[in-house]
């Protein structure tokens, strides 16, 4: 639909994929599975519905030129790189006013950089619907059907019966916070709790005055700003975005608001690639569940994960290792232990390894 955009969000900085992410070559500019990076793949899976020319991509400042350079259908001027991080909601806001200063009917979707979905003719199917209850006034989130147990993300919590798969939004009974396993084993058994991947859907005109109504700082703060089109909008950006709180838009917005819908999707090949890890177990591996991207001679060892191109890397009597080797560093990890590899980035943060961030 003509008045349909889509914010692309790519700000985070993926530690836990060092040592190939780095502040300026960031997860989602890196080609973790497949041919194409993360951010080239959402772009392209969502141009059946929103054309480039309305896509924004909202990121950091090392990161927009290389955005820029992969993605060369959008705009450069509708790639922003935010001031500072303050987190979904500032930023969404951010994007809202936007939006609502070029096209006060504007209905804003909501997407992640750094997801790989697997089965996008379905996931798209999901969208429309999506897109249809956000012109109605409804302020709409995706559900991802949980597969296991998972301790890491948040929860939807739809009404007794929901169908996945089903085009009909359905009204969100709660959000649930990350949970401990035993409750996460309880959610899934339910069938009604549903993974929270941050997909979401709503008028800019709606979202703008749900800020001014829970978050009435930051909404005051982004509110003041000129329209996209004026000439001091970048200058009274970086005066106004670092003084916004640094909230998720969950808690500051969808958590407090009576009309929110969902959709509870099936198996669309969701996946947040949380970590080496994930990335593991989307690739295909050889008889003993090693994965390698390069050249590796394997033996007697199994369950490896392997990337490191350019050399060899030989592995004897060794399993379930994570091997990530870089031209200044390399990793050696323990598989159970994929996603505290962003420690040893606090650590490199702490001894001021500017090089190695």
């Amino acid at each position: 639909m003509a008045h349909d955009y889509g914010l692309i969000l790519a700000g985070g900085r993926g530690t836990r994929f060092w040592p190939r992410s780095r502040r300026h070559r960031s997860k989602q500019v890196l080609n973790v599975i497949g041919e194409r990076t993360l951010i080239q793949a959402t772009v392209e899976r969502l141009r059946p519905l929103i054309p480039p020319e309305r896509m924004w991509v909202l990121t950091s400042h090392p990161l927009r030129d290389e955005i820029i350079r992969q993605l060369p259908e959008v705009p450069r001027e509708q790639v922003l790189a935010e001031p500072v991080q303050r987190n979904t909601a500032p930023a969404i806001g951010l994007a809202a006013h936007i939006f609502h200063s070029i096209d006060p009917d504007a209905v804003m979707g909501v997407f992640p950089s750094d997801h790989v979905i697997t089965r996008p003719a379905r996931y798209r199917r999901m969208l429309r619907p999506a897109f249809r209850a956000a012109r109605e006034g409804k302020l709409v989130v995706l559900g991802i059907q949980p597969r296991h147990p998972e301790t890491g993300f948040g929860y939807i919590e739809f009404p007794k019966g929901v169908d996945p798969g089903s085009t009909t939004p359905r009204p969100v009974v709660q959000f649930r916070e990350k949970p401990d396993l035993a409750t996460a084993r309880r959610y899934v058994r339910a069938g009604r709790f549903y993974w929270n991947a941050g997909m979401f859907f709503w008028r800019a005109s709606i979202l703008l005055d749900a800020l001014r109504r829970y978050l009435p700082k930051t909404a005051t703060l982004l509110s003041a700003l000129p329209g996209f089109r004026d000439r001091r909008f970048f200058t009274e950006l970086e005066r106004a975005f670092p003084l916004c709180e640094n909230i998720s838009v969950d808690y500051a917005v969808l958590e407090k608001s009576s009309n929110v819908v969902g959709l509870a999707c099936d198996d669309i090949g969701w996946s947040d690639v949380g970590s080496w890890e994930a990335v593991r177990e989307l690739l295909p591996g050889d008889k003993d569940g090693n994965v390698v991207r390069g050249e590796a001679l394997c033996q007697s060892s199994r369950g490896n994960y392997i990337d490191a191109q350019g050399k060899l890397v030989a592995l004897l009597g060794v399993n379930d290792l994570i091997v990530v080797d870089t031209p200044d560093a390399l990793l050696v990890a323990d598989r159970r232990r994929a996603q505290q590899v962003g420690e040893l980035v606090k650590i490199l943060e702490q001894r001021r390894r500017n090089d190695l961030l």
